[in-house]
Order: structure tokens, then C-alpha cells, then sequence
């Protein structure tokens, strides 16, 4: 098996989407074959007792089985479908005071025990050059238990066939309803993880994952001009019950513009009203530049909060010690230090937890053994606390870790990730439609669309995929070309209101990357819509001399 794999899988708007799927394809019918739990604890206790033996302070043991599945279609078309599979053992040890990594895809006692063996090298060889020790938060060993994804459907059963027709039939309704070009994907991930430490502990996870983006391309043949819609689907931690027909709730978003949904997903549904939105893309009235009050959707919200709230209070990039993918934080220890500085307005509130079912970052434990937990990131618009790893938690006073270390991979060393970081919903009954009542010039803005951010999270622009202009309380026609500038300060202390529980629902980032080596992870925020007062809007159209 190789290490890593990177597979080219077609993507959404014609061009070309570079996946980074771990491992080496195989039959459909073999994703559900599982590992033996018994086989996974005597490889544990081999790295374990090794590392150990050779001078090991510390050991823990990652054996990963990674299973994915991927199709793309393009309009009435299957372009492509692979399954995937990766088994390996990570060893990761403290020697000395500082850490050692090896990992092995053979999986025998004997190759994962060297391995351990060659970790307590490595971190001996670290030690040299290393200025003071790693310290580690305690964590009680939890004995043998296991954690898995709440589902109704398993994926890996559900015929290839029907998952193919589903999204065929998705770009058949777009097409019919506007659209030129459809292009739609499904990606389904199942991570079997195993995690053993010297501190007790031997957990069996068995994680899934699933999402299913589509861009409608509506062109305008006589002028050539063309414009897309891509889908509002978020990416779920959950079964396949999450295409089910009946949704378990619908929302209605504000003058009902489109119909949202909590807990599953129509694709056809949304493919419809996407080729028709494509279309009507083409005659939208270019926005004037100027001031505007933002009511922004979840669906939309949840990038901004992503870019400018979840990576800004990675303790790691606001120690500096990770600058990679847009680079460290402006959000300081000295304002954290403060107690007072001001991130939002009062009625921000931001919560990172690893326990909301459906999320993308919903694990019983992380890959330091430390259960998933819930914490204030942002507290009444103060900045409160951050995001921490076992070895980081002394930094800021803690003394348990977060429960924020992952890796992507078993032959990835585990390092700080974002938990779920989520705007709480207002405390005040409140619907959308009520939310833009008092709104005199506004814009209405839905989807996730272009971003960008500086190397310290703080000045940024973002996009969209569907704007309404907001007149006088009313949601109006379609807008196009915006886009919004702001800091990040600036913004979340403009934010004047936001809608409550009823309305609350998570977007997420199925492929966010961050580290050298790089590394992907899956992770959910949550709102819902929320108002931003006097916020600067630009306008993105090209201008042609």
C-alpha cells in the first residue's frame, strides 16, 4: 500500500478539483470489511511495550484504516468513480522531553515495535536541539471503549448505482430549470481509528463523513457571458439517511428566497432552484459600491466565521508556531490576557466543542486520547480562551487539553486542529423575515463564494453565491458582483442582530488544509442568519476598457 495517494477527481465548474485521497483503490464491496479489534490491540501493545523498553516517557499508537468513495457526474453523465483504502500504524513517543514520530503500512508486530524503537530515536535526536521539554496535560486512561458516528444508513452499502442516479437526477432538474452545464460529486469518507496510549487508554472510533457540492453553469450563447450556482448543501457527519426525502425540519430563509434544511438534504430540490438562480444570475443588476447592512445565512456564515474566528484562535498560530495557509493570528496573548478585548459586539458568543451530533467535528475522542469537550472561544464579545493540544494547554493556564489534536492520516504525526467553532443563535425570538424588517438599504447574501484573508486573520473580503438587495425592510431583486471588506474586529462588532434556535443550523469545510506537511480535516460551524450594520461592499465585476 502506499503512503499517500493523490488522485485527480473532476470537479464542479468544468475544470479540475485535486482531492487528496489517502491510499490505493479497491472493490466497492470491501469497504466493509473491518479490521479485528483484537489484531489492532496486540499491534498497540507491541508499539507500547517497545517504546517503552527503549526509554519512552510517553507512547501513543494511531492504527488507521481509511476508507473513501468518491463520484462525479457531469450533466447527464458518470464521470468517474473511486474507492479508496489506507491501513497503517503511527507511533508517536516522548523521549528525553521531546517527541518522535514513525510510521509503518506494515501492519506485524514486529515492524510496528521497530517503529517504536526508531520513534525513541528520532526524539532523542530532537532532544539535542531542543530548548525545554514538551509538556503534556494529564489525561486518564479510559480503558477499552469505543465511539462511533450515530447513523441510520451506512454509505458502503447503499448501492453505487443509486448514488449515481441521484446525482444524475440532480443535474436533470438543474438543466431543466436553467442551467447549460451541471456538474455534481459525492464524497464519502469512513475513518476506523484506533488510538492506544501508555496512559491507558485503547479506542476504537469509526467515524463517517459525506457531502455533495454541485455548481448549475447557466451561459448566455449570444453574449458568451456565463454565471454559476453552486450547490447549498452542507457537508454532514452522519449516514446516508442525510439524502433522505423528508427532511426532519425545513426552514424557510429570509422572504423566501430558498428552502434550507436541518438534519438531511433534498439535492434535486436545490439543483432545481440552482439552475434557475444561474439563469437569473445573467440579467442581475450590478450592486453600487457603499455602505450596506449584511444579513448573512448560515450557509454563507459559516466561511467567514472559519477564515476569521476558528484559524485566528488556533493556539498554535497565535504562538506562531504554525504559519502555513494564511499565516499566524492577530488575536494575541496579551488580548486574551487582558480579559476585556473586544472581538464582537455583546451578543457574540462563540462555542468550540467536539460533541454536536451531525457535525463534521463530532468525535468521542481525539487523536491524543482526550474526550471531546465543549468550551467558550468568545464570550459576551470577549475574547475568553483558544484552541488547545495536551502539549499546549500550560501556555494558557489549562490543565486538561482542549481536545483539539488530529491527524489526517496514520502516517501523519496528530497536531492542533479546529473543533466545531460556532456563533451561538440570539436569545430573542426572532425569524429572518423579522430580521430585515428595520434593514433600509441591505443586502441578503446565501452560499459560500470566493475569499480572501491576510496572514494575521484579520483583514478580509468574501463573496457568495446568491445576493438580494434588501430595500426598506423587503427582500428584493437579485444582485450581482459583491463583495464585502472588512476586519475582522471591525466586523463582529458590527454585528447588530441575529436570528434564534429555530433558524440555528451548521455549514463546514470538508477539505481544510493546514500544516508542512500539509494535512486536510472536516469541521462544522454553526449560526443562523445573522445582521452585520455599515459594512464597506464592493463591486467585483470586471471592467473592459
Amino acid at each position: 500500500m502506499e503512503r499517500r495517494t493523490f488522485l485527480k477527481v473532476s470537479a464542479a465548474a468544468g475544470g479540475t478539483l485535486l482531492v487528496p485521497v489517502f491510499g490505493n483503490a479497491i472493490a466497492a464491496e470491501e469497504l466493509v470489511n473491518p479490521m479485528a479489534i483484537q489484531f489492532k490491540k496486540a499491534l498497540a501493545d507491541a508499539a507500547l511495550n517497545a517504546a517503552t523498553k527503549a526509554g519512552a516517557s510517553y507512547c501513543d499508537v494511531r492504527i488507521g484504516r481509511y476508507l473513501n468513495q468518491f463520484i462525479t457526474t457531469r450533466d447527464t453523465n458518470v464521470e468517474n468513480i473511486v474507492n479508496t483504502e489506507s491501513s497503517g500504524v503511527g507511533v508517536r513517543v516522548l523521549a528525553n522531553g521531546a517527541y518522535g514520530f514513525v510510521a509503518t503500512n506494515v501492519m506485524t508486530a514486529d515492524a510496528v515495535a521497530e517503529a517504536a524503537r526508531q520513534a525513541v530515536a528520532i526524539a532523542r535526536a530532537n532532544a539535542r536541539l531542543q530548548s525545554e521539554p514538551v509538556r503534556l496535560a494529564p489525561v486518564k486512561g479510559v480503558g477499552e471503549v469505543a465511539w462511533a458516528t450515530p447513523f441510520t444508513k451506512d454509505w458502503r452499502t447503499v448501492p453505487v448505482k443509486d448514488k449515481a442516479e441521484m446525482l444524475i437526477a440532480a443535474n436533470k432538474a438543474a438543466l431543466a430549470t436553467g442551467a447549460t452545464f451541471m456538474t455534481s460529486m459525492l464524497f464519502q469518507v469512513n475513518q476506523q481509528k484506533y488510538f492506544a496510549s501508555t496512559d491507558g487508554s485503547y479506542i476504537d472510533q469509526d467515524i463517517h463523513r459525506l457531502w455533495s457540492p454541485f455548481t448549475a453553469t447557466a451561459v448566455d450563447k449570444a453574449s458568451g457571458k456565463f454565471r454559476t450556482r453552486d450547490g447549498l448543501s452542507s457537508p454532514a457527519g452522519m449516514g446516508y439517511e442525510f439524502f433522505d426525502a423528508q427532511p426532519r425540519h425545513k426552514v424557510r430563509a429570509a422572504g423566501g428566497v430558498t428552502t434550507l434544511y436541518h438534519g438531511a438534504y433534498d439535492i434535486v430540490e436545490d439543483a432545481k432552484a440552482a439552475g434557475r438562480q444561474a439563469r437569473e444570475k445573467l440579467t442581475a443588476k450590478s450592486v453600487e459600491p457603499g455602505k450596506y447592512d449584511l444579513v448573512l445565512s448560515p450557509e454563507h456564515l459559516f466561511l467567514t466565521i472559519h477564515e476569521s474566528v476558528g484559524h485566528a484562535t488556533e493556539l498554535d498560530r497565535v504562538l506562531g508556531y504554525e504559519a502555513n495557509y494564511a499565516g499566524t493570528s492577530f488575536a494575541t496573548l496579551d488580548k486574551w490576557q487582558s480579559k476585556k478585548f473586544k472581538y464582537g459586539s455583546d451578543i457574540v458568543n462563540f462555542v468550540a466543542d467536539r460533541t454536536t451530533p451531525g457535525s463534521l467535528g463530532a468525535v468521542g475522542y481525539d487523536d491524543e486520547g482526550v474526550p471531546g469537550k465543549r468550551w467558550d472561544i468568545i464570550k459576551d464579545g470577549v475574547l475568553v480562551n483558544y484552541q488547545a493540544t495536551r502539549d499546549q494547554a500550560h501556555i494558557i493556564g489549562e490543565h486538561q487539553s482542549h481536545g483539539c489534536s488530529f491527524a489526517d492520516s496514520w502516517s501523519s504525526v496528530q497536531f492542533q486542529r479546529m473543533p466545531n467553532v460556532s456563533l451561538q443563535a440570539g436569545r430573542k425570538k426572532l425569524t429572518p423575515d423579522e430580521l430585515v424588517k428595520d434593514v433600509k438599504k441591505g443586502i441578503y447574501i446565501l452560499g459560500r463564494g470566493s475569499y480572501s484573508i491576510d496572514q494575521q486573520r484579520y483583514n478580509f473580503q468574501f463573496g457568495g453565491q446568491l445576493f438580494y438587495e434588501i430595500k426598506d425592510g423587503k427582500i428584493t431583486q437579485q444582485l450581482g458582483d459583491v463583495a464585502y471588506q472588512a476586519n475582522t474586529q471591525e466586523f463582529w462588532n458590527a454585528c447588530t442582530a441575529m436570528c434564534d434556535e429555530r433558524d440555528w443550523r451548521m455549514g463546514g469545510s470538508f477539505f481544510d488544509g493546514k500544516g508542512q506537511p500539509s494535512q486536510i480535516s472536516a469541521v462544522s460551524h454553526g449560526s443562523s442568519t445573522t445582521r452585520f450594520n455599515g459594512i464597506n461592499v464592493i463591486n467585483t465585476a470586471r471592467k473592459i476598457a
